[in-house]
């Protein structure tokens, strides 16, 4: 059968010696010439996932495909769809003697990456974009096979034509390049299948190099964005991008964040600085000046200081631009609930109290402090036992249950405000500025909730019926006077059915003076449908207490003989509060 191949029709016979040397020379050359291609490319790093044996079994499936498949190949749009796009752009070293495949070899590395691209894409689960694909990939892959296998056979044969002897030699050399041909095509194309697989994955590389520096430039293929996105998502890859200028440190830090914000407050506080000039207040009572009752100009027109009109507010008409200055020795307040029982002496630093109530034991000077044993005018052994007596005179007060909310009335230094805490219950408590100098100001810096205020001509600063019970203990206040205004305003912000608990010199003591007050009282109350629910007294203390209630509804209003005192008229607001009579 051999040598039938290589007999030829005029009769000449040909050596088998020379026939068989000159088909090992042939394969020898065209061994080396494979070696000589492969050792002048740069071969890159290949995806160590996909092995030589797979890749060329790919190919192969590929190209048997497009093979078997006949369709109309779309030269037009090939470009466009291309699953790389940028494979042109792959820089590849090639040698001299190459540069006339240099153009087919790039085809044929485009569709190599391209199945890399798709095989990875299938190992993403993106098979729908793969789908959408081949045509075009098939398409390439036809165009370049055969164009390959002409040029290669045409190459070759010029070969064996250059190396053969005579007619015999030339024919027998292209009869056995014919028949070797097949095996050398298939290895090459094989080795260069293979070669380009790997110039692919360095494209794929460069491509997402490329496409990280030159994002403005992806819009033009709707493509090639497509496969970037499977692969690189764009969003992704900014992320990782932004990720890796935030390690270089790009990112600001919560701790530069917290600087900058430090230095624009700074900023802000000098330029503020520097827009206004602020002074020490000129005032003679120093740490203790309050603009609004310190206002000695409005004092002195006063006509009259009967009902302790200079004890109100008296605001100025332009606010002071001074600052009130600390007192010397100022420390950081003690925190409740220590601060109940002592408070810095620097941070007051008053004691005349503790010289002139020492006795009822509102406040007493202890080395650095002063200490608050919880004493009042009307309970010198203890707020506790004075709250307990209240509630056991009265059990419907119920502290903390039915009584939440009270009103102290000349509170001092708010002792009673600030034991009843215990009771779940919050007091209001207030005072004037009077010769007991800063008592509001212990309540303050002890932590009890007190203001400056006196029962004078001027409504409390608080809505009507608020307060479930008003206290007032040997406060000192002529409840009795003028038809009972003052106690009228009481009325006004305790609510139906609160109490009024009077703990007082009138309920105890027989004292002329005293008789004439309760006897006033008793009556007003009357006429107030305020009833008189008990009295007693504190043994443990030699104390009394008085103890009224505001009635429910209007009933005994409306069954008074006469309107005395008289009721408010519809239009006034029981609500309003600030400066009004």
């Amino acid at each position: 059968m051999a040598m039938g191949k290589y007999s030829r029709v005029d009769g000449r016979k040909s050596s088998g010696y020379c026939s068989t040397v000159t088909v090992v020379v042939f394969v020898g050359l065209c061994l080396v010439g494979v070696w000589m291609l492969m050792s002048s490319t740069v071969v890159p790093v290949r995806d160590p996932e996909l092995s030589s044996g797979e890749a060329i079994s790919e190919v192969k499936q590929r190209v048997s495909e497009i093979v078997s498949w006949p369709f109309e190949e779309n030269k037009g749009d090939k470009r466009e769809d291309s699953t790389n796009g940028d494979g042109d752009d792959v820089p590849v070293e090639k040698s001299d003697n190459r540069a006339e495949d240099n153009q087919e070899e790039k085809n044929v590395s485009e569709g190599d990456g391209e199945t890399s691209e798709s095989k990875n894409m299938v190992n993403q689960n993106q098979e729908e974009n793969s789908v959408k694909e081949s045509s075009d990939e098939k398409t390439e892959y036809e165009e370049e096979s055969k164009a390959e296998s002409e040029n290669d056979k045409g190459r070759k044969r010029e070969a064996g034509e250059s190396m053969g002897e005579g007619g015999d030699s030339k024919s027998e050399a292209g009869d056995t390049e014919d028949g070797e041909t097949n095996k050398t095509e298939q290895t090459e194309s094989e080795e260069s299948l293979d070669e380009n697989k790997s110039e692919s994955g360095e494209a794929s590389q460069t491509e997402k190099e490329k496409d990280s520096q030159d994002q403005d430039n992806d819009t033009e293929s709707h493509g090639k964005d497509q496969v970037s996105t499977v692969i690189f998502p764009s969003g992704d890859q900014s992320e990782i991008l932004n990720g890796t200028n935030a390690q270089n440190g790009a990112w600001s830090t919560q701790a530069s964040e917290s600087q900058n914000e430090k230095e624009s407050q700074q900023s802000s506080i000098t330029t503020d600085q520097h827009g206004h000039l602020w002074k020490v207040c000129n005032a003679t009572a120093g740490p203790d000046y309050i603009p609004c009752l310190d206002n000695w100009q409005a004092i002195r027109k006063l006509s009259s200081t009967k009902h302790y009109e200079h004890r109100e507010r008296h605001c100025p008409e332009e606010a002071p631009t001074c600052i009130v200055p600390l007192p010397e020795g100022y420390k950081r307040s003690i925190k409740w609930p220590k601060s109940r029982d002592r408070i810095w002496y620097h941070n007051v630093p008053h004691t005349k109290l503790a010289e002139v109530k020492g006795h009822q034991n509102w406040v007493k000077v202890t080395g650095e402090y002063l200490t608050f044993p919880g004493g009042g005018t009307q309970f010198k052994n203890g707020a506790l036992h004075y709250i307990d007596f209240i509630q056991k005179s009265r059990p419907d007060i119920a502290w903390g249950n039915r009584s939440r909310v009270i009103l102290d009335v000349g509170c001092g230094v708010a002792s009673f405000g600030g034991y009843l805490f215990e009771k779940d219950v919050i007091a209001m408590s207030f005072a004037p500025k009077d010769e007991h100098e800063a008592q509001v100001q212990f309540a303050l810096e002890r932590g009890i909730p007190a203001i400056l205020s006196v029962m004078g001509t001027k409504r409390l600063p608080f809505p009507s019926s608020v307060f479930d019970l008003v206290h007032c203990a040997r406060c000192r206040v002529p409840w009795h006077v003028e038809g009972g205004k003052l106690l009228l305003e009481l009325n006004r912000v305790l609510r139906p059915g609160g109490y009024f608990v009077w703990s007082a010199t009138p309920v105890y003591q027989k004292l002329p003076e005293d008789v004439g007050i309760w006897k006033a009282m008793t009556e007003l109350t009357k006429l107030m449908c305020w009833d008189l629910k008990a009295i007693k007294r504190d043994k443990f203390n030699a104390v009394g207490a008085a103890i009224f209630r505001k009635p429910t509804s209007n009933g005994c209003y409306n069954k008074r003989p006469q309107n005395e005192p008289p009721l408010c008229a519809d239009s006034d607001d029981a609500n309003a509060a600030w400066y009004l009579s």
